[in-house]
């Protein structure tokens, strides 16, 4: 992800957990503008408060530069199910989700 790109996936992520750009600002103690003007990319956070942000969004660092991955809450529940299940499960769920990627 390129630079320009942090305050659109910023944006898109945090309409996904439907939090409002106000919410998230005030969220991490910051001025009531302060995410907009991330998202505007007038400005960037510090380290730790992007460390902040993605703890508010509940993902982690690396979700957040996987901007193939639009939904990283709800990935990441899926992951954790799916080790939980045995192998002839895990297969089948395997083969549903190839069977769903030729459907497109």
């Amino acid at each position: 992800m390129e630079i320009t790109g942090f305050g659109e996936r910023l944006a898109k992520l945090r309409t996904v957990k439907g939090i409002s750009s106000r919410k998230m600002s005030y969220l991490l103690g910051r001025s009531d503008n302060y995410i907009n003007k991330i998202e505007n990319g007038k400005t960037y956070p510090s380290m730790s408060v992007f460390f902040d942000i993605c703890s508010c969004l509940e993902i982690s660092p690396k979700d957040f530069f996987d901007d193939e991955n639009n939904y990283p809450v709800a990935v990441n529940e899926m992951i954790n199910e799916y080790k939980r299940l045995d192998s002839a499960a895990q297969t089948h769920i395997t083969g549903i989700v190839k069977v769903l990627q030729n459907k497109k």
